[in-house]
Protein backbone atom coordinates (compact mmCIF):
# COMPACT_ATOMS: atom_id res chain seq x y z
CA UNK A 1 0.00 0.00 0.00
CA UNK A 2 3.27 2.52 0.60
CA UNK A 3 3.01 2.77 -3.31
CA UNK A 4 -0.31 3.60 -3.74
CA UNK A 5 -0.29 6.46 -1.08
CA UNK A 6 3.17 8.15 -2.48
CA UNK A 7 0.78 8.15 -5.73
CA UNK A 8 -2.36 9.42 -3.90
CA UNK A 9 -0.22 12.83 -2.17
CA UNK A 10 1.43 13.03 -5.57
CA UNK A 11 -1.90 13.35 -7.28
CA UNK A 12 -3.00 15.82 -4.58
CA UNK A 13 0.20 17.86 -5.41
CA UNK A 14 -0.54 18.09 -9.27
CA UNK A 15 -4.34 19.07 -8.03
CA UNK A 16 -2.36 21.62 -6.17
CA UNK A 17 -0.44 23.17 -8.81
CA UNK A 18 -3.54 23.33 -11.30
CA UNK A 19 -5.85 25.18 -8.40
CA UNK A 20 -2.98 27.64 -8.23
CA UNK A 21 -2.94 28.07 -12.28
CA UNK A 22 -6.55 28.06 -12.66
CA UNK A 23 -9.43 28.57 -10.13
CA UNK A 24 -12.51 26.51 -11.34
CA UNK A 25 -14.66 27.92 -8.88
CA UNK A 26 -13.96 31.39 -9.25
CA UNK A 27 -12.02 31.88 -12.50
CA UNK A 28 -9.07 33.64 -10.97
CA UNK A 29 -5.48 32.89 -12.54
CA UNK A 30 -4.46 33.04 -15.38
CA UNK A 31 -6.69 34.10 -18.27
CA UNK A 32 -9.05 31.13 -19.70
CA UNK A 33 -10.10 30.73 -23.70
CA UNK A 34 -13.49 31.36 -23.55
CA UNK A 35 -15.07 28.84 -26.29
CA UNK A 36 -18.99 28.91 -27.99
CA UNK A 37 -20.84 26.32 -28.87
CA UNK A 38 -24.09 25.90 -31.13
CA UNK A 39 -27.39 23.65 -31.41
CA UNK A 40 -28.96 22.99 -34.82
CA UNK A 41 -32.18 21.19 -35.92
CA UNK A 42 -32.69 20.84 -39.08
CA UNK A 43 -35.88 19.28 -41.07
CA UNK A 44 -36.50 17.23 -37.65
CA UNK A 45 -39.72 14.62 -37.98
CA UNK A 46 -40.47 12.28 -35.49
CA UNK A 47 -43.42 9.67 -34.97
CA UNK A 48 -44.43 7.94 -31.79
CA UNK A 49 -44.53 4.44 -31.60
CA UNK A 50 -48.52 4.70 -31.96
CA UNK A 51 -48.05 5.83 -35.36
CA UNK A 52 -48.79 9.51 -34.52
CA UNK A 53 -46.29 12.62 -35.78
CA UNK A 54 -45.27 13.90 -33.28
CA UNK A 55 -42.17 17.04 -34.97
CA UNK A 56 -42.99 17.52 -38.29
CA UNK A 57 -40.16 19.36 -40.50
CA UNK A 58 -38.97 21.15 -37.29
CA UNK A 59 -36.16 23.56 -37.75
CA UNK A 60 -34.17 26.15 -35.73
CA UNK A 61 -31.14 27.78 -34.36
CA UNK A 62 -29.39 28.38 -31.11
CA UNK A 63 -26.60 30.77 -31.75
CA UNK A 64 -23.33 31.26 -29.92
CA UNK A 65 -24.16 32.57 -26.21
CA UNK A 66 -27.39 32.61 -26.81
CA UNK A 67 -30.43 31.65 -24.12
CA UNK A 68 -33.15 30.41 -25.85
CA UNK A 69 -36.83 28.67 -24.40
CA UNK A 70 -38.62 25.93 -25.40
CA UNK A 71 -42.32 26.40 -25.19
CA UNK A 72 -45.94 24.82 -25.51
CA UNK A 73 -48.63 22.67 -24.10
CA UNK A 74 -47.74 19.93 -22.05
CA UNK A 75 -47.04 16.97 -24.67
CA UNK A 76 -46.29 18.90 -27.66
CA UNK A 77 -42.54 17.67 -27.70
CA UNK A 78 -40.34 19.81 -26.03
CA UNK A 79 -38.78 17.18 -23.69
CA UNK A 80 -38.13 15.21 -26.49
CA UNK A 81 -36.77 17.48 -28.61
CA UNK A 82 -34.40 18.15 -25.98
CA UNK A 83 -33.54 14.23 -25.74
CA UNK A 84 -32.61 14.49 -29.31
CA UNK A 85 -30.21 17.25 -29.21
CA UNK A 86 -29.04 15.39 -26.46
CA UNK A 87 -28.67 12.17 -28.42
CA UNK A 88 -31.14 10.03 -26.51
CA UNK A 89 -33.00 8.86 -29.63
CA UNK A 90 -31.78 8.60 -33.03
CA UNK A 91 -33.75 11.27 -35.57
CA UNK A 92 -35.87 9.59 -37.73
CA UNK A 93 -35.80 12.42 -40.18
CA UNK A 94 -33.43 15.50 -40.26
CA UNK A 95 -30.52 15.82 -38.38
CA UNK A 96 -29.31 17.98 -35.16
CA UNK A 97 -26.12 19.22 -34.55
CA UNK A 98 -24.10 20.93 -32.38
CA UNK A 99 -20.84 22.54 -31.46
CA UNK A 100 -18.61 22.52 -27.77
CA UNK A 101 -19.19 20.00 -24.84
CA UNK A 102 -22.53 19.46 -24.21
CA UNK A 103 -23.92 19.49 -20.45
CA UNK A 104 -27.74 18.27 -19.91
CA UNK A 105 -30.12 18.71 -16.69
CA UNK A 106 -32.76 16.11 -16.87
CA UNK A 107 -36.45 16.70 -15.82
CA UNK A 108 -36.46 14.35 -13.65
CA UNK A 109 -34.00 16.31 -10.96
CA UNK A 110 -35.05 17.49 -7.72
CA UNK A 111 -37.18 14.22 -7.42
CA UNK A 112 -34.35 11.88 -7.00
CA UNK A 113 -35.53 9.16 -4.50
CA UNK A 114 -33.00 6.32 -4.54
CA UNK A 115 -29.86 5.74 -3.21
CA UNK A 116 -27.75 8.04 -5.41
CA UNK A 117 -25.06 9.92 -3.23
CA UNK A 118 -23.80 13.64 -3.55
CA UNK A 119 -20.47 12.70 -5.83
CA UNK A 120 -22.64 10.16 -7.91
CA UNK A 121 -25.26 12.99 -8.32
CA UNK A 122 -22.17 15.55 -9.57
CA UNK A 123 -20.26 12.69 -12.01
CA UNK A 124 -23.97 12.36 -14.07
CA UNK A 125 -23.06 15.24 -15.00
CA UNK A 126 -19.62 15.93 -15.60
CA UNK A 127 -18.37 15.49 -19.44
CA UNK A 128 -17.92 11.93 -20.36
CA UNK A 129 -14.02 11.81 -20.10
CA UNK A 130 -14.50 12.19 -16.20
CA UNK A 131 -17.38 9.81 -15.91
CA UNK A 132 -14.84 7.62 -17.65
CA UNK A 133 -11.74 8.12 -15.53
CA UNK A 134 -14.09 8.17 -12.67
CA UNK A 135 -15.22 4.41 -13.68
CA UNK A 136 -11.55 3.45 -13.87
CA UNK A 137 -10.64 4.86 -10.62
CA UNK A 138 -13.93 2.80 -9.22
CA UNK A 139 -12.85 -0.36 -10.63
CA UNK A 140 -9.27 -0.09 -9.30
CA UNK A 141 -10.03 0.76 -6.21
CA UNK A 142 -12.64 -2.01 -5.69
CA UNK A 143 -9.66 -4.66 -6.63
CA UNK A 144 -7.37 -3.41 -4.13
CA UNK A 145 -9.73 -4.09 -1.65
CA UNK A 146 -10.00 -7.44 -3.11
CA UNK A 147 -5.97 -8.23 -3.46
CA UNK A 148 -3.40 -5.69 -2.46
CA UNK A 149 -0.27 -7.31 -4.74
CA UNK A 150 1.91 -4.69 -6.25
CA UNK A 151 0.33 -5.27 -10.34
CA UNK A 152 -3.02 -4.04 -8.87
CA UNK A 153 -1.49 -1.07 -7.51
CA UNK A 154 0.09 -0.47 -10.16
CA UNK A 155 -2.96 -0.40 -12.31
CA UNK A 156 -4.47 1.73 -9.19
CA UNK A 157 -1.69 4.60 -9.71
CA UNK A 158 -2.43 4.40 -13.40
CA UNK A 159 -5.86 5.48 -12.58
CA UNK A 160 -5.32 8.01 -10.18
CA UNK A 161 -2.87 9.48 -13.49
CA UNK A 162 -5.68 9.06 -15.63
CA UNK A 163 -8.56 11.05 -13.40
CA UNK A 164 -5.65 13.43 -12.74
CA UNK A 165 -5.20 13.77 -16.36
CA UNK A 166 -8.97 13.60 -17.55
CA UNK A 167 -9.18 16.80 -15.04
CA UNK A 168 -10.89 15.02 -12.29
CA UNK A 169 -8.87 17.02 -9.44
CA UNK A 170 -9.59 19.96 -11.25
CA UNK A 171 -13.17 18.82 -10.98
CA UNK A 172 -13.34 17.98 -7.38
CA UNK A 173 -12.22 21.60 -7.28
CA UNK A 174 -15.47 22.99 -9.09
CA UNK A 175 -17.88 20.54 -7.07
CA UNK A 176 -16.35 22.05 -3.84
CA UNK A 177 -17.20 25.21 -4.89
CA UNK A 178 -20.78 23.96 -6.02
CA UNK A 179 -21.56 22.49 -2.57
CA UNK A 180 -20.63 25.46 -0.85
CA UNK A 181 -22.72 27.59 -2.70
CA UNK A 182 -25.77 25.44 -2.81
CA UNK A 183 -25.62 23.15 0.54
CA UNK A 184 -23.38 25.32 2.43
CA UNK A 185 -21.14 22.41 3.18
CA UNK A 186 -17.55 21.79 1.15
CA UNK A 187 -17.68 18.64 -1.39
CA UNK A 188 -15.87 16.22 1.19
CA UNK A 189 -18.01 16.47 4.03
CA UNK A 190 -21.09 16.01 1.58
CA UNK A 191 -19.74 13.95 -0.87
CA UNK A 192 -21.10 10.15 0.29
CA UNK A 193 -24.81 12.09 1.37
CA UNK A 194 -27.35 9.85 -0.17
CA UNK A 195 -29.53 12.68 -2.40
CA UNK A 196 -32.59 11.46 -0.95
CA UNK A 197 -31.59 13.55 1.83
CA UNK A 198 -31.81 17.07 -0.02
CA UNK A 199 -34.54 18.93 -0.71
CA UNK A 200 -35.65 19.05 -4.56
CA UNK A 201 -34.58 22.60 -4.55
CA UNK A 202 -31.34 21.42 -3.26
CA UNK A 203 -30.81 19.11 -5.52
CA UNK A 204 -31.82 20.80 -8.56
CA UNK A 205 -29.49 24.07 -7.39
CA UNK A 206 -26.53 21.29 -6.74
CA UNK A 207 -26.82 20.57 -10.44
CA UNK A 208 -27.29 23.71 -12.00
CA UNK A 209 -24.33 25.19 -10.27
CA UNK A 210 -22.29 22.10 -11.48
CA UNK A 211 -23.65 23.09 -14.99
CA UNK A 212 -23.03 26.64 -15.17
CA UNK A 213 -19.72 26.47 -13.30
CA UNK A 214 -18.68 23.71 -15.43
CA UNK A 215 -16.48 23.34 -18.81
CA UNK A 216 -19.45 22.74 -21.03
CA UNK A 217 -20.28 25.68 -23.68
CA UNK A 218 -23.73 23.91 -24.44
CA UNK A 219 -26.42 23.31 -21.51
CA UNK A 220 -29.83 21.72 -22.29
CA UNK A 221 -32.25 22.34 -19.37
CA UNK A 222 -35.49 20.93 -18.67
CA UNK A 223 -37.58 22.87 -16.41
CA UNK A 224 -34.80 23.81 -14.72
CA UNK A 225 -36.80 26.25 -11.93
CA UNK A 226 -38.77 23.38 -10.91
CA UNK A 227 -38.58 22.61 -6.99
CA UNK A 228 -36.78 26.29 -6.58
CA UNK A 229 -37.20 28.86 -4.15
CA UNK A 230 -37.92 32.59 -4.83
CA UNK A 231 -34.58 33.59 -4.30
CA UNK A 232 -33.13 30.30 -5.74
CA UNK A 233 -35.34 31.61 -9.02
CA UNK A 234 -34.06 35.05 -9.06
CA UNK A 235 -30.55 33.68 -8.21
CA UNK A 236 -31.28 31.23 -11.90
CA UNK A 237 -32.70 34.51 -13.43
CA UNK A 238 -29.44 35.98 -12.72
CA UNK A 239 -26.83 33.09 -13.81
CA UNK A 240 -28.44 32.99 -17.34
CA UNK A 241 -28.89 36.31 -17.91
CA UNK A 242 -25.04 36.11 -17.11
CA UNK A 243 -23.60 32.84 -18.65
CA UNK A 244 -21.61 32.83 -21.94
CA UNK A 245 -23.09 29.45 -22.68
CA UNK A 246 -25.48 28.71 -25.25
CA UNK A 247 -28.43 26.92 -23.31
CA UNK A 248 -31.51 25.80 -24.84
CA UNK A 249 -34.39 25.11 -22.13
CA UNK A 250 -37.80 24.41 -21.09
CA UNK A 251 -39.65 25.72 -18.68
CA UNK A 252 -43.61 27.02 -17.75
CA UNK A 253 -42.04 30.10 -15.39
CA UNK A 254 -43.29 33.35 -17.54
CA UNK A 255 -40.77 35.69 -15.21
CA UNK A 256 -37.92 33.68 -15.72
CA UNK A 257 -38.88 32.92 -19.59
CA UNK A 258 -39.06 36.92 -19.52
CA UNK A 259 -36.02 37.74 -17.71
CA UNK A 260 -33.65 35.34 -18.88
CA UNK A 261 -34.99 34.02 -22.78
CA UNK A 262 -34.03 36.25 -25.53
CA UNK A 263 -35.61 33.95 -28.21
CA UNK A 264 -38.56 31.74 -27.29
CA UNK A 265 -39.02 28.50 -29.94
CA UNK A 266 -42.66 27.57 -29.73
CA UNK A 267 -43.77 23.73 -30.19
CA UNK A 268 -47.26 23.19 -31.09
CA UNK A 269 -49.19 21.75 -33.78
CA UNK A 270 -45.94 19.28 -34.36
CA UNK A 271 -44.51 22.52 -35.67
CA UNK A 272 -42.17 25.34 -34.41
CA UNK A 273 -42.00 28.78 -34.51
CA UNK A 274 -39.48 31.40 -32.91
CA UNK A 275 -40.28 34.91 -31.72
CA UNK A 276 -36.99 36.64 -31.25
CA UNK A 277 -37.95 38.69 -28.50
CA UNK A 278 -38.81 38.65 -24.96
CA UNK A 279 -41.78 36.59 -23.27
CA UNK A 280 -43.37 39.88 -22.60
CA UNK A 281 -44.36 40.51 -25.68
CA UNK A 282 -44.86 36.49 -26.94
CA UNK A 283 -48.80 36.44 -26.46
CA UNK A 284 -49.39 39.65 -28.60
CA UNK A 285 -46.91 38.02 -30.90
CA UNK A 286 -48.73 34.60 -31.19
CA UNK A 287 -52.26 35.94 -31.23
CA UNK A 288 -50.61 38.03 -34.50
CA UNK A 289 -48.90 35.17 -36.28
CA UNK A 290 -52.34 33.05 -35.61
CA UNK A 291 -54.21 35.68 -37.52
CA UNK A 292 -52.10 35.50 -40.20
CA UNK A 293 -51.90 31.59 -40.75
CA UNK A 294 -55.74 31.75 -40.69
CA UNK A 295 -56.09 34.19 -43.51
CA UNK A 296 -53.82 32.60 -45.18
CA UNK A 297 -55.73 29.48 -45.26
CA UNK A 298 -58.87 31.66 -45.60
CA UNK A 299 -57.37 32.44 -48.96
CA UNK A 300 -56.16 28.90 -50.12
CA UNK A 301 -59.83 27.53 -49.10
CA UNK A 302 -61.36 30.23 -51.54
CA UNK A 303 -58.30 29.54 -54.56
CA UNK A 304 -58.92 25.94 -53.78
CA UNK A 305 -62.86 26.14 -53.85
CA UNK A 306 -62.52 27.98 -57.24
CA UNK A 307 -60.22 26.07 -58.90
CA UNK A 308 -62.76 22.93 -58.24
CA UNK A 309 -65.18 24.88 -59.35
CA UNK A 310 -63.63 25.84 -62.70
CA UNK A 311 -62.70 22.11 -63.26
CA UNK A 312 -66.49 21.25 -62.63
CA UNK A 313 -67.49 23.76 -65.56
CA UNK A 314 -65.02 23.03 -67.93
CA UNK A 315 -65.66 19.20 -67.35
CA UNK A 316 -69.46 20.43 -68.71
CA UNK A 317 -68.13 22.23 -71.29
CA UNK A 318 -66.22 19.90 -72.80
CA UNK A 319 -68.16 17.08 -73.14
CA UNK A 320 -70.28 19.47 -75.58
CA UNK A 321 -67.47 21.25 -77.29
CA UNK A 322 -64.38 19.51 -78.07
CA UNK A 323 -62.05 22.87 -78.22
CA UNK A 324 -62.96 22.97 -74.59
CA UNK A 325 -60.86 19.82 -73.80
CA UNK A 326 -57.54 20.96 -73.38
CA UNK A 327 -58.60 23.64 -70.85
CA UNK A 328 -60.26 21.60 -68.98
CA UNK A 329 -56.74 19.51 -69.19
CA UNK A 330 -54.99 22.11 -68.23
CA UNK A 331 -57.53 22.83 -65.07
CA UNK A 332 -57.32 19.32 -63.85
CA UNK A 333 -53.32 19.74 -64.11
CA UNK A 334 -53.49 23.27 -61.95
CA UNK A 335 -55.74 21.46 -59.58
CA UNK A 336 -53.64 18.49 -58.70
CA UNK A 337 -50.57 20.87 -58.52
CA UNK A 338 -52.05 23.09 -56.26
CA UNK A 339 -53.77 20.35 -54.07
CA UNK A 340 -49.95 18.98 -54.10
CA UNK A 341 -48.44 21.45 -52.63
CA UNK A 342 -51.35 21.36 -49.65
CA UNK A 343 -52.73 24.10 -47.70
CA UNK A 344 -50.57 26.87 -45.08
CA UNK A 345 -50.16 25.75 -41.43
CA UNK A 346 -53.77 25.90 -39.60
CA UNK A 347 -53.51 27.80 -36.82
CA UNK A 348 -53.55 26.07 -33.33
CA UNK A 349 -56.42 26.09 -31.82
CA UNK A 350 -56.11 27.77 -28.25
CA UNK A 351 -56.19 25.41 -25.03
CA UNK A 352 -59.60 25.85 -22.89
CA UNK A 353 -58.89 24.56 -19.75
CA UNK A 354 -61.19 25.03 -16.78
CA UNK A 355 -59.55 23.20 -13.35
CA UNK A 356 -62.62 22.30 -10.92
CA UNK A 357 -61.33 22.28 -7.17
CA UNK A 358 -64.69 20.79 -5.55
CA UNK A 359 -65.07 20.69 -1.75
CA UNK A 360 -67.96 20.11 0.77
CA UNK A 361 -68.45 22.95 3.88
CA UNK A 362 -66.48 22.17 6.58
CA UNK A 363 -65.70 23.87 9.96
CA UNK A 364 -65.12 27.57 10.29
CA UNK A 365 -61.55 26.65 11.38
CA UNK A 366 -59.96 24.19 8.62
CA UNK A 367 -56.49 23.98 9.95
CA UNK A 368 -55.26 24.86 13.95
CA UNK A 369 -51.67 24.65 14.77
CA UNK A 370 -50.32 24.97 18.57
CA UNK A 371 -46.87 25.37 19.19
CA UNK A 372 -46.34 23.38 16.70
CA UNK A 373 -42.42 22.39 15.87
CA UNK A 374 -40.79 20.20 13.03
CA UNK A 375 -38.05 18.33 14.57
CA UNK A 376 -34.87 19.61 13.18
CA UNK A 377 -36.96 21.91 10.78
CA UNK A 378 -39.23 24.39 12.19
CA UNK A 379 -39.03 26.29 15.88
CA UNK A 380 -42.55 26.26 17.50
CA UNK A 381 -45.12 28.56 15.81
CA UNK A 382 -49.27 29.01 15.69
CA UNK A 383 -51.36 28.93 12.98
CA UNK A 384 -55.14 29.49 12.09
CA UNK A 385 -56.47 28.60 8.70
CA UNK A 386 -60.08 29.19 7.95
CA UNK A 387 -62.81 27.89 5.83
CA UNK A 388 -62.34 29.48 2.29
CA UNK A 389 -59.15 30.92 2.53
CA UNK A 390 -56.30 30.69 -0.05
CA UNK A 391 -52.65 30.77 1.82
CA UNK A 392 -48.91 30.06 0.42
CA UNK A 393 -46.48 28.04 1.92
CA UNK A 394 -43.02 30.08 1.33
CA UNK A 395 -39.73 29.26 2.63
CA UNK A 396 -36.26 28.54 1.04
CA UNK A 397 -35.42 25.00 0.02
CA UNK A 398 -35.22 22.45 2.59
CA UNK A 399 -36.62 24.78 5.45
CA UNK A 400 -39.71 22.30 5.63
CA UNK A 401 -42.60 22.88 3.99
CA UNK A 402 -43.07 19.27 2.21
CA UNK A 403 -42.79 17.92 5.81
CA UNK A 404 -45.20 21.04 7.04
CA UNK A 405 -47.98 19.39 4.31
CA UNK A 406 -47.18 16.04 4.59
CA UNK A 407 -47.85 16.50 8.59
CA UNK A 408 -51.49 17.86 8.00
CA UNK A 409 -51.94 15.03 5.95
CA UNK A 410 -50.53 12.63 8.46
CA UNK A 411 -53.08 13.62 11.11
CA UNK A 412 -56.29 13.90 9.13
CA UNK A 413 -58.96 11.43 10.67
CA UNK A 414 -60.54 10.75 6.84
CA UNK A 415 -58.76 10.63 3.86
CA UNK A 416 -60.34 10.44 0.05
CA UNK A 417 -60.99 7.40 -1.49
CA UNK A 418 -57.94 5.78 -2.58
CA UNK A 419 -55.32 8.17 -1.05
CA UNK A 420 -52.53 6.69 0.06
CA UNK A 421 -51.81 7.18 4.33
CA UNK A 422 -48.77 9.64 4.71
CA UNK A 423 -45.46 8.93 6.25
CA UNK A 424 -45.64 10.35 10.02
CA UNK A 425 -43.94 13.84 10.48
CA UNK A 426 -41.38 13.89 13.52
CA UNK A 427 -43.00 17.16 14.88
CA UNK A 428 -44.03 18.31 19.16
CA UNK A 429 -47.53 20.42 19.97
CA UNK A 430 -50.57 20.41 18.11
CA UNK A 431 -51.55 20.08 14.08
CA UNK A 432 -54.62 18.84 13.74
CA UNK A 433 -58.10 19.78 11.19
CA UNK A 434 -61.08 20.96 11.53
CA UNK A 435 -64.51 19.25 11.55
CA UNK A 436 -65.27 17.65 8.20
CA UNK A 437 -62.00 18.44 6.78
CA UNK A 438 -60.64 15.93 4.01
CA UNK A 439 -57.24 16.77 3.27
CA UNK A 440 -56.06 16.25 -0.49
CA UNK A 441 -51.96 15.93 -1.19
CA UNK A 442 -50.09 16.63 -4.24
CA UNK A 443 -47.22 15.94 -3.76
CA UNK A 444 -44.15 17.63 -4.99
CA UNK A 445 -42.67 14.82 -6.37
CA UNK A 446 -46.35 13.66 -8.74
CA UNK A 447 -45.76 9.89 -6.64
CA UNK A 448 -49.26 8.54 -6.66
CA UNK A 449 -48.64 4.82 -6.16
CA UNK A 450 -52.70 4.41 -5.94
CA UNK A 451 -52.69 5.17 -9.48
CA UNK A 452 -49.90 2.99 -10.78
CA UNK A 453 -50.67 0.64 -13.34
CA UNK A 454 -53.92 2.13 -14.61
CA UNK A 455 -55.60 3.39 -17.00
CA UNK A 456 -56.11 6.97 -17.40
CA UNK A 457 -60.01 5.92 -18.77
CA UNK A 458 -60.35 3.51 -15.72
CA UNK A 459 -59.03 6.05 -13.47
CA UNK A 460 -61.97 8.55 -14.47
CA UNK A 461 -64.35 5.35 -14.51
CA UNK A 462 -63.66 4.31 -11.20
CA UNK A 463 -63.00 7.64 -9.49
CA UNK A 464 -65.81 9.49 -11.03
CA UNK A 465 -68.19 6.89 -11.45
CA UNK A 466 -68.63 7.39 -15.09
CA UNK A 467 -69.03 4.69 -18.28
CA UNK A 468 -66.48 4.21 -20.43
CA UNK A 469 -67.78 6.12 -23.21
CA UNK A 470 -68.71 9.51 -20.87
CA UNK A 471 -64.93 9.53 -19.13
CA UNK A 472 -63.38 9.14 -23.22
CA UNK A 473 -65.64 11.91 -23.65
CA UNK A 474 -64.24 13.49 -20.72
CA UNK A 475 -60.80 12.56 -21.27
CA UNK A 476 -61.23 14.09 -25.12
CA UNK A 477 -62.30 17.41 -23.60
Amino acid sequence: MFFSRVVIVAAQQVSRVHAQKTDCATGKGFPRLVRMGHVEVAHVSHLLPNGRVLLDDVSFRVGDTATAALVGPNGAGKTTLLRLVAGDFTTQQGTVSHSGGLGVMRQFIGGIRDSTNVHELLLSVAPPHIRAAAATVDAAELMLMERDDQPTQIRYATALATWADAGGYDAEILWDACCVSALGVPYESCRWRQVITLSGGEQKRLVLEALLRGPDEVLLLDEPDNYLDVPGKQWLEQRLRATTKTVLLVSHDRELLNQAAERIVTVESRHVWIHSGRFERYAQARRDRNERLAELRRRWDEEHTKLKQLVADLRQKAAANDGMASRYRAAVTRLGKFEEAGPPEMAPRDQNIHVRLRGGRTGRRAIICEDLELTGLLRPFDAGIWYGERVAVLGSNGSGKSHFLRLLMSVADELPRGAIPAEPVAHSGLARLGARVSPGLFAQTHARPDLAGRTPCEIVMTEHARLRNEAMNALAR
